[in-house]
């Protein structure tokens, strides 16, 4: 998922549950309308591809580094407004058919994200 500075979804891809999401990353963030002045995530998505190709595209990168990696500059008050995706997936799992998948395709279930996230926008 890629959310703005408020918060609110933007856009979503659906990835196997055994799968890591860094590979849709890329697919996301060029599906953006324009480019962000900064891209936000966790250790997860550590990758130096990854963040080259935030740098190409015009974007300024903030992913620490793995614990075993050499530092990067990644500065602490943008990094810190990371937990507003964390606090965007509680709000939309607040909705027990995304909390718990009911949806059996992932059309349906695509479908039941995006009405919460269109909520969730009317809310914000």
């Amino acid at each position: 998922m890629i959310a703005d500075g408020r918060g609110r979804a933007i856009a979503f891809r659906l990835a196997p549950g055994q799968a890591h999401e860094l590979p849709h990353a890329v697919p996301l963030l060029d599906g953006l309308p324009s480019v962000p002045k900064w891209v936000v995530g966790d250790r997860g998505y550590t990758s130096h591809a990854f963040r080259e190709h935030i740098w190409t595209m015009g974007a300024r990168p903030v992913i620490p580094p793995q614990r075993h990696e050499a530092p990067v500059a990644c500065p602490d008050w943008i990094y810190n407004n990371r937990n507003q995706v964390e606090r965007l997936w509680a709000r939309l799992k607040e909705w027990r058919a995304i909390a718990t998948r009911y949806e059996k395709t992932a059309a349906s279930f695509m479908g039941i994200l995006y009405l919460a996230a269109a909520l969730d926008w009317l809310k914000r």
